[in-house]
């Protein structure tokens, strides 16, 4: 009995000091557990506490400014108050925009818009009610906000462009974020936040934005704000400096008038853009406070184009101005020297076709100068007809026409220039000798842009280097910018003897009695321009309208009216400019694009801006002040 007792006993102190291991083991790693919370990782937990305690808000970068070479502000930024509403801090978002429109108006296009944000948005992030409001407005919403939840007043920025639309096609427009670009930036994602839509703003778009900078915010359990802990300010974007000079970019708008067109100036040497003006054009801060239906439909029925870029995306026959590349071509080949002649009766017979010129007379014998001088139409036919196509094209190509100049403005066009094997596999039909001559003329196919035309003429009248065109002075790269390379222009290829026949021969053409363009010659003893006028039908004559010369530009229709263009240089002696002007529906280039380019001309010799670095400022100029 007692040795029984014994192994009961034995047995039990066995159980109780597994048990009491047991509660001790875990006793330890209860401790051990604690430690590592506590000491251990208590840096982790701190940080984990402190966010649930610490709200971090984006700040919007102020957006870079757009100057020209002078440092005169196109793109600034102003005060933008606008109202929020954040939906975790109210618990009717449908309540709280109702007691909301009772001080200000909200459509109801825009609550829709708002809740479809709500639903879509983290409920943290603040969503924008309206935009722009007034001082006033701004006082009664902050005087109601004890029954607004969840309604905050936020001082923003607004793009804001101080020359209206003088700069509108070259600067562009910035607008609100839309669901196609939200990458995961939460920047994008931050209330009134716009990007670049067009132009400027659109190519510099990310150097232009900035770094965001952050705002820590200590919050309550209900997530209102009760202070603000620390804030760093974002980066500023970079400054972006172009080559235009707005006096010139407003002369030549104001010289345009009401007509659609365009006016594109450039340096021949180093190919910095001057000028580069579209009309009629629009007003960049419409956008960026947003358009209504109205507004946007007005814009775009508008038979003119307003929104169209014409210097860059407008793309026209060139007309006789085209003729020094065939010209040149004709010279390359060997089949004319300067002093080969034909002879122009007013009209040439070519196969079963009839091929006029515009003077119904003709020009009797014409020579490489006289058939510029006086834009022969027949001497260009016979050019056609013993050179082809493929040469002309071969020539123009080399000269700026019928390819991308990768332009520093997005929407760049590259025109046409046609070949054989072109039509063949656009059209699929084989070249006709015909529309060898018609191209000559530059009509036909032919198609090129203001701006590839001023660059022809740079690279006809600078000795034969291959400049490319620039608007700015930088280069993006990510979210930098990055000098620009001053790389010499390599030759573009010709004989310097032809350019100089050439360039003679736009000499004459506004300054010999007979020069297509005699009255557009500058008002100076000291100081020549060349040029080439010329003229592009946008319909066919009839034999009816040839015979009775019923064909008066200024009896027809706008829009069946000639286009009239005229490309120019200046100094004669030593070219510095080069100057482009299209009239759409103009008439006559010697009558309605020659006196303008005449004009920006002699006030581009007058500043003479080349003789300046971009983004020196070498005059007075009215300076907006930024970020105010």
């Amino acid at each position: 009995m007692r040795r029984r007792d014994n192994d009961h006993q034995r047995l039990f102190s066995r159980r109780l000091a597994i048990l009491g291991g047991g509660k001790l083991a875990l006793l330890s790693l209860l401790v051990g557990r604690m430690y590592f919370l506590q000491v251990t990782e208590s840096d982790r937990y701190t940080l984990l506490a402190d966010e649930n305690r610490i709200n971090m808000r984006l700040l919007q970068p102020s957006r870079g400014r757009i100057v020209d070479r002078f440092a005169v502000p196109l793109a600034v930024n102003q005060q933008n108050y606008r109202v929020l509403i954040t939906s975790e801090d109210t618990p009717d978002v449908d309540q709280t925009l109702e007691r909301l429109g009772r001080i200000i108006p909200i459509s109801g296009e825009d609550r829709q818009r708002i809740l479809k944000e709500v639903r879509k948005k983290r409920k943290f992030v603040p969503v924008t009610v309206r935009e722009f409001l007034q001082w006033e407005d701004v006082a009664r919403i902050e005087v109601n906000t004890p029954d607004l939840p969840g309604i905050s007043i936020d001082v923003g920025q607004r793009r804001f462009y101080p020359e209206g639309d003088l700069g509108a096609h070259v600067l562009g427009y910035v607008a609100a974020v839309s669901e196609e670009d939200l990458n995961g930036d939460p920047l994008l994602e931050t209330p009134g936040f716009r990007i670049g839509r067009s132009g400027v703003e659109k190519r510099f778009d990310l150097p232009l934005r900035g770094h965001a900078g952050t705002s820590q915010l200590e919050v309550n359990a209900l997530g209102r704000v009760i202070r603000e802990l620390a804030r760093q300010e974002g980066q500023r974007g970079h400054e972006v400096v172009l080559t235009l000079d707005m006096e010139l970019q407003r002369a030549a708008v104001e010289r345009l008038g009401e007509e659609a067109g365009a006016v594109v100036a450039m340096n021949v040497h180093n190919g910095e853009v001057l000028t580069l003006a579209s009309t009629p054009s629009f007003n960049p801060n419409t956008f960026a406070e947003g358009l209504d239906a109205t507004q946007w439909r007005d814009l775009v029925e508008n038979e003119r184009a307003p929104l169209r870029n014409k210097a860059t995306a407008g793309e026209y026959a060139p007309g006789s101005t085209f003729k020094m590349v065939v010209a040149l071509a004709a010279l390359e080949a060997g089949v004319i020297d300067e002093s080969t002649e034909f002879f122009c009766n007013g009209k040439l017979k070519f196969g079963d076709g009839l091929f006029h010129c515009w003077k119904r007379e003709g020009h009797g014998k014409v020579d490489l100068i006289r058939g510029i001088r006086e834009s022969c139409d027949v001497y260009f036919y016979e050019l056609a007809k013993r050179i082809g196509i493929d040469r002309i094209a071969a020539v123009a190509e080399r000269f700026g026409l019928g390819q991308s100049l990768d332009f520093d403005l997005p929407g760049e066009r590259k025109g046409l220039i046609p070949t054989k094997d072109w039509k063949q596999a656009m059209i699929g039909e084989r070249w006709a000798k015909g529309e060898t001559l018609v191209a000559a003329i530059g009509q036909g196919f032919v198609l090129a842009t203001p701006l590839q035309l001023a660059v022809m003429t740079a690279r006809l009248v600078n000795g034969g280097k291959a400049v490319t065109p620039h608007l700015v002075r930088d280069l993006p790269q990510g979210n930098n910018l990055v000098a620009r390379d001053e790389v010499e222009a390599g030759p573009v290829g010709g004989n310097p003897r032809h350019l100089a026949l050439l360039r003679q021969a736009m000499l004459e053409v506004t300054n010999h009695p007979r020069g297509t363009a005699r009255q557009s010659a500058l008002d100076s003893e000291d100081v020549q321009m060349g040029g080439k006028t010329g003229t592009s039908q946008v319909r066919r004559i009839t034999k009816a309208e040839r015979a009775t010369r019923v064909r008066k530009n200024e009896e027809l229709e706008w829009r069946q009216r000639d286009h009239a263009l005229f490309v120019g240089f200046a100094p004669a002696d030593s070219p510095r400019y080069a100057v482009a002007v299209v009239v759409e529906h103009g008439g006559s280039g010697s009558k309605a694009a020659a006196p303008i380019a005449k004009d920006i001309m002699q006030m581009l010799l007058d500043r003479d801006p080349a003789r300046t670095a971009p983004g020196v400022a070498a005059r007075p100029s009215t300076q907006l002040a930024d970020d105010v």
